[in-house]
């Protein structure tokens, strides 16, 4: 994937507000932008890096913008994309704003890859956290965003109101079967000015913590895994206004990603030394080359779990070119 420029458009064309929404504190802005905007943004960018890039336009629900405003910032991008400078685009929407007459003129404007925020694909979830979607409209639009062509990534959140990691681990099957391109996962943070903030408040909502998100989210890579899905997200990107408090409480951490993948290698390490029958002695474990950071976990928190909880004597972790991905192998030292 090259350079990305991003176009954040908060709520615009957002038909619902779900409890667990503020696109304005999470994209860090206020005001969506005007179509002179996206240019100006775009020439901006294109003179920082200076190699062909794609629009991502992020935020809101694109295709539920009116058509003219629509058109408008399409059309802004359409000189970039004429004289090679932009690839093409991408924007993000809900299942429930797909159909047939949009992507065609998606299509004809140059959009190459569409993001859809499923979140749940359990309906109770969907109901109580305001989503005005189903599972069904899930489904539906995926299938016509394959049909007309487009790259397709898929969003799921973990921890929403009224799931539990049945729900959540069904959610990403589900989604594994619909065969997207690549899926981001956002564990629920709870952020000022939403209506999640005021059931937490009134005891109608226990957030997760960011340990809890990462255990259930190494399930959930591992699932998409097995699939050959690519996980491009997990956790909601951190911003200067989340970190500074905007983020109230939940699965926000600036580390969230890597605390998942730790707990993965921890997972599949503890499973791998039980099938081997290996326990109280010295370990050397073997993985991927650059996976080493995840696999130790920060502040070497897996070693100290390894030691501690499975009564490892002392474990070593060295990087294999034999070995990809989370791929782990432990022997006796």
């Amino acid at each position: 994937m090259g350079a990305i420029i991003p176009v954040f458009i908060p709520h615009v064309g957002c038909p619902h507000d779900c409890v667990f929404c503020n696109q304005k504190k999470i994209a860090g802005t206020i005001a969506p932008p005007t179509a002179e905007d996206v240019t100006k943004i775009i020439e901006e960018a294109l003179a920082k890096i200076k190699s062909r890039a794609e629009v991502a336009f992020y935020g809101g629900s694109f295709t539920a913008i009116s058509g003219p405003d629509m058109t408008a910032y399409l059309d802004a991008v359409a000189p970039y994309i004429e004289s090679g400078e932009i690839s093409s685009i991408r924007l993000s929407t809900r299942p429930d704003c797909i159909d047939d007459e949009v992507l065609s003129l998606l299509r004809e404007k140059g959009v190459k890859t569409i993001e859809l925020g499923v979140q749940s694909m359990d309906e109770d979830v969907l109901l109580k956290s305001g989503r005005g979607h189903t599972a069904f409209d899930a489904r539906n639009a995926a299938k016509l965003v394959r049909r007309y062509g487009f790259s397709l990534i898929l969003q799921m959140m973990t921890h929403l109101p009224g799931s539990d990691e049945q729900k959540d681990i069904y959610t990403a099957r589900e989604i594994a079967k619909l065969n997207p391109d690549g899926v981001r996962v956002y564990p629920t943070v709870v952020i000022k000015d939403t209506a999640l903030l005021s059931l937490m408040q009134k005891g109608e909502y226990i957030p997760a913590t960011p340990k809890e998100a990462a255990r259930l989210g190494a399930e959930i890579l591992e699932i998409f895994d097995e699939e050959n899905i690519p996980v491009i997200r997990f956790g909601l990107n951190p911003s200067d206004e989340l970190s500074a408090g905007d983020a109230v409480c939940g699965a926000y951490h600036p580390a969230l990603g890597e605390m998942a993948m730790s707990e993965r290698f921890f997972q599949r390490i503890r499973k791998e030394a039980e099938e081997k029958g290996i326990s109280g002695e010295n370990i050397n474990i073997y993985v991927a080359r650059g996976k080493k950071s995840a696999c130790v976990g920060q502040k070497r928190a897996n070693i100290k779990k390894l030691t501690e909880e499975t009564g490892f004597s002392s474990v070593r972790v060295f990087e294999s070119d034999a070995l990809s991905g989370f791929s782990v192998v432990i022997e006796r030292s």
